[in-house]
């Protein structure tokens, strides 16, 4: 090896890679090396040369099995280890050494050294990185999850694997077939490939799960895609918050504030029950069409809500006035009318998860803005309302009044068909319209 060193010297020293030969037997020595060695570890060469290889190691424990190896092996690759240079400093390095024998019997290492410093600090970095990433997301109440291109999870926080009771390794490749019950995790799926198809994410979707005991929780969802360097799609992220407790409370205070309206809707009763009569029809067409339309619970339980209580307003009315037969004068008329301002202002400050107050407040206005109280328009106008306006004009037609007999289904209908798309939105007219066609043409609000 000191011919190699010497005929191919300034090859050696430029590759940056220590190259050493050592004498093991008789006597531990260096017998040449490169001048890169010497450098990795701050040496001068001639004070290098003086050096003991195994007086290097920084670990006694890295240097007994670096030599159980070699002893073993005859030979080692890429073994990772600490030296220490001259002023005691660590050196990550990797050495690769072959033992040798002579004619003489003298034995000798022959290997090179390889610096690796910087990619163990860039190793140590990473850790330091993802051990702070995974603490973070381990304290983190909520479910976090990640998933590949084929739904399957590659990896969960700790809270997630509370909730199936499972270890995180053991949920890895698993999919939510595996945890909840086929359409729910269907669902699951399609907004999984929702977001894989389109780069979208959904944010703060609100939805119901089954647990394993069989009761039901809500949850509040958001899904990312997650990118490769090349800005590949290759998976999704998820975050999953339990509401449950807090939708229980919402349902208690929602409860809370319908129960004490309902009594409000018991007094009207007691003095109108034709207008009590009529709110519980319109709010079983409203009911009947928003399902129709494909609309979701707590949507539809708002704009019922706004049907049973539409009329509330006329509980401050007289009631000569509410049942007079004949037609009213412009004063009384614009009593009646004062019926919707009187409901919004008793309503409107009361805090719901959906529009009431503005869809009763609306329910008079037409398209072409001839409605009142503001003479709204179109656009103006919310989809609530729009719907409240066609039901109530539908169940006032058909039923009996103090003052007139029913004037009918088929004239209800001509009324809200001659004006559909300029007093009357269109398309609840058209619903309308086809649930009492699939009735046999009769009121399908009064089934049972």
């Amino acid at each position: 090896m000191k011919n190699t060193f010497s005929l191919n010297k300034s090859c050696a020293d430029i590759l940056g890679i220590g190259l050493f030969r050592y004498s093991l037997l008789p006597k531990e020595k260096f017998i040449a090396t490169n001048s890169t060695l010497p450098k990795m570890l701050a040496y001068p060469k001639s004070e290098f040369q003086k050096k003991k290889f195994k007086g290097l190691f920084q670990n006694a424990k890295a240097k007994e099995e670096f030599f159980r190896i070699l002893n073993k092996e005859g030979k080692i690759k890429f073994f990772e280890a600490v030296l220490k240079d001259k002023k005691n400093k660590n050196v990550w390095v990797a050495i690769t050494a072959t033992r040798l024998v002579n004619k003489n019997k003298s034995e000798y290492l022959e290997g090179i050294v390889e610096n690796i410093s910087s990619h163990k600090e860039m190793e140590e970095k990473l850790a330091l990185e993802k051990d702070f990433l995974q603490g973070l997301l381990d304290n983190i109440p909520d479910a976090i999850y990640f998933k590949d291109r084929n739904n399957h999870i590659i990896k969960v926080n700790k809270f997630y694997a509370r909730g199936v009771s499972m270890k995180p390794e053991d949920i890895i490749g698993k999919t939510d077939f595996d945890f909840f019950p086929p359409e729910q995790a269907e669902q699951m799926f399609k907004d999984d490939y929702y977001v894989l198809r389109t780069g979208k994410p959904i944010v703060g979707k609100v939805e119901r799960t089954i647990l394993k005991n069989g009761s039901w929780n809500q949850v509040i969802t958001t899904k990312i895609p997650m990118h490769d360097r090349t800005g590949q799609i290759i998976g999704t992220m998820g975050i999953t918050r339990d509401m449950t407790t807090y939708a229980n409370l919402e349902r208690e205070r929602l409860a809370m504030l319908i129960n004490a309206l309902a009594v409000l809707g018991k007094a009207l009763e007691m003095r109108d029950p034709y207008t009590f009569s009529h709110n519980r029809n319109v709010a079983e067409i409203v009911e009947k069409i928003t399902r129709k339309l494909g609309w979701d619970e707590n949507r539809i339980l708002g704009v019922k809500l706004a049907a049973e209580l539409h009329d509330i307003g006329k509980i401050s009315i007289p009631l000569d006035i509410l049942n007079k037969p004949g037609k009213l004068s412009d004063l009384e008329f614009q009593l009646v009318k004062e019926h919707v301002i009187k409901c919004y202002e008793l309503i409107k400050d009361i805090e719901f998860p959906f529009s009431l107050a503005e869809t009763i407040y609306q329910h008079h206005e037409r398209l072409d803005g001839s409605g009142y109280p503001r003479g709204l328009k179109e656009k103006d106008i919310i989809l609530e309302a729009r719907i409240l306006a066609v039901c109530d004009v539908l169940e006032s037609m058909t039923s009996y009044r103090p003052y007139r007999e029913p004037l009918g289904l088929d004239k209800a209908l001509d009324e809200l068909k001659k004006d559909s798309g300029s007093k009357y939105d269109q398309t609840i007219v058209e619903v309308a319209s086809s649930l009492i066609e699939a009735n046999e043409k009769k009121p399908f609000w009064l089934n049972n």
